[in-house]
């Protein structure tokens, strides 16, 4: 019986699993402001064209954890209301406990061994789920603790634009500035992008690799 084939996708990143996440917070320091919005999209890679696109997203609007500061500048700017009983919120362990769930049963089925966090200016989201995830006392998070790809430097790189909205533009996806500081809509317009910016490296020959003569 001949062995079964590695999938393309784990091949694509190394084994990494991209997953594209976006927060929205009551401040900028993830240790002591509160996490309020996340959403997160994963992905699907196609054997036959290498292109990537977006297979599910999930969102939750999240509890402010017990003791969490709420700087007003920051809920003015996101417009989220944290006390908002319509909010359907859920509090941080149980949003995580299904991220992880979903993201663990996508990156298996794609033959990958660690999911990485994708997103706009990806420190600031890294950090946010990675204290979050610390103060639930989850010990085997699905993520990679610190490496990321930030579609900040890809579209600087690719688009020569590295806000959100402009970088979209750039790449001909509708952007709605009236939806954005939205954790669901900035992910699903930031996985957008990523994809976009895979995609065209694809069709101009990027990947795979041209293989030297020498090495096979």
């Amino acid at each position: 019986m001949a062995a079964e084939q590695t999938p393309l996708f784990a091949k694509r990143f190394r084994g990494y699993f991209p997953v594209v996440i976006d927060v929205e917070t009551a401040g900028f320091n993830a240790q002591t402001d509160a996490l309020l919005e996340l959403a997160a999209s994963v992905l699907t890679l196609d054997e036959t064209t290498g292109h990537l696109a977006i297979d599910e997203t999930i969102q939750f609007n999240i509890e402010p954890f017990e003791g969490a500061n709420l700087e007003p500048k920051a809920l003015e700017f996101t417009g989220i209301d944290p006390t908002n009983p319509l909010r359907g919120a859920v509090d941080e362990k149980e949003a995580l406990k299904t991220l992880f769930k979903l993201v663990r049963k996508k990156m298996k089925l794609a033959g990958c061994q660690r999911a990485i966090i994708v997103a706009h200016n990806a420190a600031f989201d890294l950090g946010f789920l990675n204290a979050a995830t610390e103060r639930c006392a989850i010990k085997r998070s699905p993520f990679h603790a610190f490496v990321s790809f930030d579609t900040t430097t890809l579209a600087g790189l690719a688009l020569g634009q590295t806000v959100l909205a402009k970088a979209c533009e750039a790449a001909n996806i509708d952007f709605n500035n009236s939806e954005a500081h939205s954790a669901l809509y900035d992910t699903e317009k930031t996985a957008e992008l990523f994809c976009h910016i895979v995609n065209k490296w694809q069709d101009l020959g990027g990947w795979p690799l041209a293989v030297d003569a020498n090495e096979t």
